[in-house]
């Protein structure tokens, strides 16, 4: 009897350990096929298609091949500006046989695409809470770091409210003289180097030190010098998630002791163990340099102000305040690092590669330069100098129309939702092609493809037949907060550059737009540049101006 019932219980175990195998094996078989193909018929009965969804990997291996294809040639001719078949070609691809709107599959999550400018608006503004950012590939996390690009809710309310002085206008302007210096210091190295001659500078690596420098002054403050050594550390954790970008998620993978995961752990602890030190000793300044001793000049970096809201000493709640962790500082230190130094050198270097390109464009600069600063000596550009060279605001929109550091943006349905008449389900992924709206003949007209920066001259919002058709630092709510700095950066470096150089393509230049995350050129970006004479000066007492 007993023998039976012991053979009996056994028997019982094994029965609901098969039928719980059984029905965790039906939810994945449900999420892997079942579900992809009812998502892909509920799209089909609405007039949407794309590629056919392929068991776990989606359509991933042929957009992989299609833009592999696309990146082994060099643009022809070598000054075109018609780089979505080369930058977005999957998108480009499956346009011509789907429309503008059509169903990608990244492994088995359904993408559906978003080009319409109307309906970009609903998903940014009038309808934005039906929305929330995506949660990327865990590399790319690690990178960019767990601060305001992807943090959600009333956390990121709280962390954007602590953040937001540091890119007030008011604020920028007390930072401009030290942008300026490191933009001077980087000219006079230059034309030592030059000698009166031409030299050959790839601007791609160039200018990343002028980033680097303004981001960690803008973030540190005072510590700026300590903070240069995570924009190492962050250079070659970046390779590792580009190559993860390119691939199917697979969970828990990055949990294998790989050497290629085993490496990233180690510069992650690293990154980690130089920001926690960083905010160790500026916590203690912090402490020294009180509230009493600070005076209105001075300017606020990021830093500061969250080691203040992390002790308590901003007007907010406890538990708001609290929740400003070290941890959460070196979040939002990573993050404003990977996409302050990155979005703004890449401004800078196309901004640079468009104006060598049209030597017309580049002399109306100058000549602007010139009339609105004077023949002064002075070197360090007011704020108000800037905002009187429209021209070169002009440029550097044009430029960012064609050449947006974002090609593309991705949101989730959080609720079924109905969008532009088309019903999306809960958990379906939206891909705006940045690129491919910016790049859009029939929002911009059919010198699209041209750098024309005059199309500019009415303002960004009057530039296409839609106001929303130019968003290259997002839209809405969750718009770049560091765009007034990346845009005063580069308009002071570009201003500062004209004054002293003429500048024209590199014979070894190549023209090769790609995605590695953001836009940059492939082959780097030589440029030639020739010393120009100095502008006689108007002033007889030149002095530096903040």
């Amino acid at each position: 009897m007993e023998d039976d019932g012991v053979r009996w219980c056994l028997a019982v175990a094994v029965a609901v350990a098969g039928a719980a195998l059984a029905c965790m094996m039906l939810k994945v078989a449900d999420f892997l096929w079942w579900r992809p193909k009812r998502v892909a018929e509920h799209f089909a009965r609405q007039g949407i298609r794309g590629p056919p969804y392929r068991f776990f990997i989606g359509c991933v291996r042929e957009m992989v091949a299609l833009m592999l294809e696309a990146s082994a040639k060099p643009m022809i001719p070598q000054n075109s500006h018609n780089i979505l078949p080369r930058v977005l070609s999957f998108y480009y691809q499956w346009k011509k046989t789907y429309g503008s709107t059509l169903l990608l599959w990244f492994g088995p999550t359904p993408r559906l695409t978003v080009a319409d400018p109307e309906l970009i608006r609903e998903i940014f503004l009038s309808n934005s809470d039906a929305f929330e950012r995506y949660e990327s590939h865990p590399l790319v996390r690690q990178l960019e770091g767990e601060g305001l690009v992807s943090l959600r809710g009333e956390k990121w309310a709280h962390h954007r409210k602590v953040l937001a002085p540091t890119f007030y206008m008011e604020n920028l302007k007390l930072l401009m003289p030290f942008i300026g210096k490191t933009v001077l210091d980087m000219v006079e190295k230059l034309t030592a180097v030059a000698a009166g001659e031409e030299v050959e500078i790839d601007v791609s690596e160039w200018f990343q030190t002028v980033t680097e420098d303004a981001i960690t002054r803008t973030a540190f403050g005072r510590s700026y010098d300590d903070g240069k050594a995570v924009f190492r550390l962050q250079a070659q954790q970046m390779a590792f998630a580009a190559e993860a970008f390119r691939k199917v998620f697979i969970p828990g993978y990055r949990f294998l002791p790989t050497k290629k995961n085993k490496d990233s752990w180690k510069l992650e602890k690293e990154i980690k163990r130089s920001l926690e030190r960083l905010i160790g000793l500026r916590r203690k300044r912090s402490d020294e340099d009180d509230e009493g001793k600070r005076h209105e000049g001075n300017a606020k970096d990021l830093l500061g102000l969250m080691i203040e809201a992390s002790a308590g000493k901003q007007k907010a709640s406890a538990r708001l305040s609290a929740s400003m962790t070290v941890r959460d500082i070196v979040e939002e230190c990573k993050t404003f690092f990977f996409a302050g130094k990155q979005t703004t050198s890449n401004l800078l270097t196309w901004t640079t590669v468009l104006l060598a390109m049209h030597p017309e464009w580049q002399e109306r600069a100058r000549a602007e330069v010139l009339r609105v600063c004077g023949g002064s000596a002075q070197e360090f550009l007011s704020r108000e100098h800037l905002a009187k060279l429209k021209t070169l605001g002009m440029i550097l929109n044009e430029t960012l129309r064609l050449y947006p550091p974002a090609v593309a943006t991705i949101r989730r349905a959080k609720v079924d939702v109905e969008l532009g008449g088309c019903r999306v389900p809960r958990g379906t992924e939206l891909l705006i092609p940045i690129m491919a709206v910016h790049h859009d003949a029939r929002l911009w007209g059919p010198d699209v493809a041209q750098f024309n920066p005059a199309r500019f001259a009415d303002g960004a919002a009057r530039a296409a037949t839609h106001p929303a058709a130019f968003i290259p630092f997002g839209l809405g709510a969750r718009m770049c907060i560091g765009q007034n700095l990346a845009l005063l950066e580069a308009k002071l470096t570009m201003a500062i550059l004209l004054r002293r150089f003429a500048f024209r393509l590199a014979p070894s230049y190549v023209h090769a737009p790609t995605v590695l995350m953001l836009l940059y050129p492939q082959y780097g970006a030589p440029i030639l540049f020739r010393p120009l004479p100095p502008p006689p000066s108007d002033d007889p007492n030149p002095n530096l101006s903040s």
